[in-house]
């Protein structure tokens, strides 16, 4: 056992909130609190989470379960697990393997990997590190040009769909980034990196690593014609200007042939346009609390979108997962399957490679407990029979219709 897997064994880390104390400890206070943030008054991140204790379950006791199968198919892909690792950005920034790091733990556990178009590693490199499907999360920054480039390389890099996220016109404004100077940190100049510096130079184990592995990494697949790889710079405008339209699904379909998954589904309508457009799958999503803020769970968005969706295409499922009885749950109201984000981005900022890994097996061993605790063989048998909804979420059904 390396020593980085120690530091996140047993007892020191026994569920996923266990990793962000010792992520915390780790890398800077901007670092951090980019992944642990959300938007606003971070009132949807927080629901994002407690909304898993209004679902309770169903259990079927005196049932003898000698075995768990937690296989599911998503997008014609066997997977090991029914949850995904979901596209983070600035990987990087919170550990030197990044999103490498990520797909390798990704594909060792049987899964898939979702990569960030904000990523500091090449594309190819992430496919090469993977057993297991990769996806490519795609936004439209550097315009349609850096678009269908980088469409193309992944493409020929193997890749096995395209994720489309739909809900950042603008970047919601995550106002502990605003504190702890992260814009100034990534592109200001030097006077205007002063007064974030003592929060980088408490961190020297961070900083080390940071500096040998290059300092500021830029965003290798965001290629522009004409004038190579965009800086890291401001995130927030270059979202600004590349707001994704359905119209530009159209064009996106034309030259990419394989599945497309729409990520930022919350209502009924956008479901359906989805469907009427072709895509693939939907995740219902609301960046993770981290764009609009006040807007529903996406837990409690789910059955809505279920509904509407009649089994046409796949339902996915992201936001607020921590815990194994989270994603059975999220099945049993009607997910393919989960996405990660945080879940896993605690382990990367805590240990790396092996942090991603201690986070799997976590959510691996909670969901089969949960499992034989509900006397649910498989994943594919879980269903609303094993949940209690509230009255409310039903009623709401009619309207939504």
């Amino acid at each position: 056992m390396t020593t980085a897997s120690r530091s996140v064994a047993s007892p020191k880390v026994v569920c996923i909130e266990d990793f962000r104390p010792i992520a915390r400890q780790r890398v800077p206070k901007s670092v951090f609190d980019y992944l642990d943030g959300g938007s606003e008054g971070e009132v949807t991140l927080r629901e994002n989470c407690r909304v898993f204790h209004d679902v309770t379950f169903r259990p079927r006791h005196a049932v003898a379960v000698p075995s768990c199968d937690l296989h599911t198919r998503v997008l014609g892909f066997d997977l090991a697990l029914p949850f995904l690792l979901a596209p983070v950005g600035y990987s990087r920034l919170m550990h030197p393997g990044g999103e490498v790091a990520a797909a390798r733990a990704a594909g060792r556990a049987g899964t898939g990997y979702i990569l960030s178009t904000i990523s500091g590693h090449k594309l190819e490199d992430v496919k090469a590190g993977s057993a297991g499907p990769v996806f490519y999360q795609l936004y439209l920054m550097g315009g349609r040009g850096a678009a269908e480039a980088v469409i193309e390389r992944a493409r020929v890099a193997g890749f096995s769909a395209l994720v489309v996220t739909i809900d950042t016109p603008v970047s919601g404004i995550r106002e502990r980034d605003y504190r702890n100077g992260m814009k100034e940190l990534i592109s200001g100049g030097p006077l205007e990196k002063i007064p974030y510096l003592p929060q980088i130079l408490s961190r020297p184990g961070w900083l080390i690593s940071y500096l040998l592995d290059g300092g500021l990494p830029g965003l290798p697949n965001v290629v522009i014609p004409g004038k190579g790889p965009m800086p890291l710079v401001d995130i927030n405008a270059a979202l600004a200007e590349s707001t994704p339209t359905w119209a530009d699904l159209r064009w996106i379909r034309e030259i990419w042939k394989g599945p497309i998954v729409i990520k930022g589904v919350l209502t009924a309508d956008d479901a359906r346009h989805a469907i009427d457009e072709g895509v693939a799958a939907i995740s219902v999503s609301n960046h993770g609390g981290r764009q609009l803020d006040g807007v529903p769970a996406s837990l409690r968005a789910l059955p809505e979108v279920v509904e509407a969706v009649q089994g046409r295409i796949e339902v996915l499922m992201d936001g607020g997962i921590r815990r194994g009885t989270d994603i059975a749950k999220a099945i049993c109201m009607g997910a393919r399957a989960v996405l990660c984000g945080r879940a896993y981005a605690y382990g990367l900022a805590a240990a790396g490679e092996a942090g991603v890994d201690r986070a799997i097996e976590i959510l691996r061993t909670d969901l089969e407990r949960t499992l034989r605790l509900l006397g649910c063989p498989s994943v594919s048998a879980l269903d609303r029979s094993y949940v209690n909804v509230p009255k409310s979420w039903e009623s709401d059904l009619i309207f939504a219709s």
